[in-house]
């Protein structure tokens, strides 16, 4: 990691102060399940207050970054800071009082709720379990507000999941994570198992939590539309190690990184004859394994441009043009290879939307 890159949001900051410390920093996070390789030495940090989307192709190791986060998952090794507290190797008692600091909300509503529990008791276990509130009286008033902060009426509290439909039990999946008003959120495909018809409607209430409440959320998603809507900054996977961040205006208007590109030329345009007129890129082979990662570059295999360093060096991270990239053949001036203009294999495989 270039230490030039201590000012960018999204970057490690060194050691900040309790008052400037991010919601949430990444040091070389690495998480292997044996032989797998599910993320190689990630780092980065999510601003107070701000919406990091972390996106890439399925199998990229987003989900399990966001899984390392909230200590679903130990990591092999790395660093893990809550508001500035490194919780890496923090007791399950000692790390009781930062789990506040910190709430998930996953992809499936209906598998991430106990169907033997009423509403209530779903939004008020966090309250119980980290000793918030002084009386019964207190914890069911905040339960009743954290419903209605997420469009839901008091007395869903008396519900069970299964009487709700799946855009009303995301809901209650959000009012449980945010019931103890957490610095960071991390979000995990939040509305991926929903009804598209529903999907916005989520997406807007996220966006209005957001910005009322103020916390930080890590948005592990591949929507891109998504990410344009809601996120300040974006990283972006491939293969377990990150490729390119930065805000994300630059991320999207002028992407560097010829995976960033190739990603982002498969997200559909609101405006019908842009969409007609754009060239998408389509990339050859198949994502490689990450038990046996190629060498150099990970991109190197599908990558149009590649040449033979990308085979034999491992681009790291650096700062150009406002935000990271990692590639030998961007410029420190930012110039470099935009693979929607090279002529890439008729393979049909293309990358998710």
């Amino acid at each position: 990691m270039s230490t030039s890159s201590a000012a960018l949001p999204g970057t490690p900051s060194g050691d900040p102060t309790p008052e400037s410390a991010p919601a949430l920093e990444l040091e070389d996070l690495v998480m292997h399940f044996g032989p797998v390789r599910a993320v190689d030495g990630v780092s980065l940090r999510v601003e107070r207050g701000r919406v990091m989307a972390l996106v890439g192709e399925s199998g990229s190791g987003k989900s399990t970054v966001g899984r390392c986060v909230v200590r679903l998952l130990e990591p092999t090794s790395g660093t893990v800071r809550l508001a500035g507290t490194d919780v890496t190797a923090l007791s399950r008692r000692r790390l009781r009082p930062h789990r506040r600091d910190v709430s998930i909300v996953f992809q499936d509503p209906a598998s991430s709720l106990d169907p033997r529990l009423t509403v209530g008791d779903i939004v008020g276990e966090p309250l119980r379990l980290l000793r918030l509130g002084h009386s019964r009286r207190e914890r069911a008033n905040r339960v009743a507000e954290a419903l209605e902060n997420v469009g839901l009426r008091r007395q869903v509290a008396e519900r069970y999941p299964h009487e709700m439909s799946g855009g009303q039990r995301q809901r209650v999946s959000i009012a449980r994570a945010l019931v103890s008003s957490p610095t960071l959120l991390v979000a995990d495909e939040p509305t991926s198992a929903l009804d598209v018809s529903v999907q916005a409607s989520v997406l807007n209430l996220l966006a209005d939590l957001q910005r009322d409440m103020g916390f930080a959320c890590l948005f592990i998603t591949h929507d891109l539309s998504a990410v344009e809507y809601l996120a300040d900054d974006v990283a972006v996977m491939y293969l377990g190690q990150l490729v390119e961040q930065g805000p994300r205006e630059r991320i999207f208007g002028d992407p560097k990184m010829p995976y960033t590109q190739a990603l982002l030329s498969a997200a559909p345009l609101a405006n019908p004859r842009e969409q007609r007129a754009r060239q998408r890129v389509l990339l050859r082979g198949d994502i490689p394994s990450p038990i046996d990662p190629p060498p150099g570059c990970r991109f190197n295999t599908r990558c149009p441009v590649a040449v033979e360093r990308c085979v034999t060096e491992v681009p790291a991270l650096r700062l150009i043009a406002g935000r990271q990239v990692a590639c030998h053949l961007v410029h420190d001036d930012g110039t470099g290879p935009d693979v929607r203009l090279v002529e890439t294999s008729t393979s049909s495989e293309t990358l998710p939307r």
